[in-house]
């Protein structure tokens, strides 16, 4: 069958699992480990996701992101190929270094939210890297010990989560470790990795509930949820995918969207290119930057190209339009 394409959601949780090709390492000591959370950290910055979770095994790695307005795949794209480079270089290997593309995950917030923080962070003690709880605690390189603030990494989201057991950080840190602690003799849970049409159906018990009654569920493997909400997903992915052609058929490209905006705004084409801080001449940029990569897919690279800026500066661009658009400061739709 053919591979299903990647289902885009802006704010969407989704686990990110990558595996090394035939289950060997990716990860062969802390050099390696450190080289990754550096371009993991990098990519979070520049591309405006959240981390909840994470999890470093030797021959595979687990996170739990948020997208922002970019895709998912901006992030691992600028995490992924920078590593395997440079692993390749660094153990003098060459080839491929990860069993076929990531996976990832669309999740249900209100239902697998903690349920995922709780699994990823546990990994390490389902791995045997560690003997125990107390182990789990001080293991550096999974963003348990930082939740537990026994760690520090600055591009972690940890108040989103410990917000979620209590309103004072010490009481919600004890629950929170209480939390994992009532889940660690559960083992591998499949409907939270890729197990299939069941997580669709919420898990074993919703499928034999559905077996029983001899009913039919909508199910698809990049998404874990329930019914609805694999329903809706599918239905606004469909959506975005319509509008996408729809624009491509109207001829939308990037010429066309600085003419649309500089009619809206009252700037002048050739003033959209000036490195001026403007208001009217930077919200204008902003606009452009926004619609060009959230309704017609183009790269934060391409943007950078094309205004001649850096793409930590196209970033702030975007995420500038989307304020500018949901603040309905210009009326503006392509």
């Amino acid at each position: 069958m053919p591979r299903q394409g990647r289902i885009n959601i802006e704010g969407g949780i989704y686990h990110v699992i990558q595996r090394g090709i035939e289950r060997r390492n990716i990860f062969n000591d802390d050099a390696d480990r450190e080289e990754f959370i550096r371009r993991l950290s990098n990519g979070l910055k520049e591309t405006g996701h959240h981390c909840y979770g994470w999890a470093l095994i030797p021959n595979h790695f687990h996170l739990l992101i948020r997208t922002g307005v970019k895709p998912l795949s901006d992030l691992m794209r600028k995490v992924l190929t920078g590593y395997a480079i440079y692993f390749n270089h660094r153990h003098k290997r060459s080839g491929y270094l990860y069993q076929n593309r990531y996976k990832s995950i669309l999740c249900q917030e209100e239902t697998y939210l903690l349920e995922l923080v709780r699994y990823i962070h546990l990994n390490p003690l389902r791995a045997k890297l560690v003997k125990n709880i107390e182990g789990l605690n001080r293991y550096k390189w999974s963003g348990h010990s930082v939740l537990l603030g026994m760690r520090k990494a600055d591009w972690q989201t940890t108040g989103e989560i410990l917000e979620r057991f209590g309103d004072k950080k010490t009481k919600a840190i004890k629950r929170y470790l209480e939390f994992v602690e009532d889940g660690k003799d559960i083992g591998r849970r499949e409907e939270l990795t890729g197990g299939g049409l069941r997580r669709s159906a919420g898990g074993w018990t919703g499928v034999l509930s559905l077996m029983r009654a001899k009913e039919r569920w909508q199910g698809d493997e990049r998404i874990l949820g329930d019914g609805d909400f694999v329903n809706k997903v599918l239905k606004d992915s469909e959506e975005s995918m319509l509008q996408k052609e729809r624009l491509k058929k109207e001829g939308w490209d990037i010429d066309k969207l600085v003419r649309k905006v500089c009619e809206i705004t009252g700037v002048k084409e050739e003033e959209i290119h000036r490195r001026s801080r403007g208001s009217k001449i930077s919200q204008a940029r902003s606009l452009v930057a926004y619609f060009g990569n959230k309704e017609l897919g183009i790269t934060g690279v391409e943007l950078s190209k094309y205004f001649g800026i850096t793409k930590p500066s196209i970033s702030a661009s975007i995420k500038r339009g989307e304020i500018i658009v949901r603040d309905k400061v210009y009326n503006l739709t392509i």
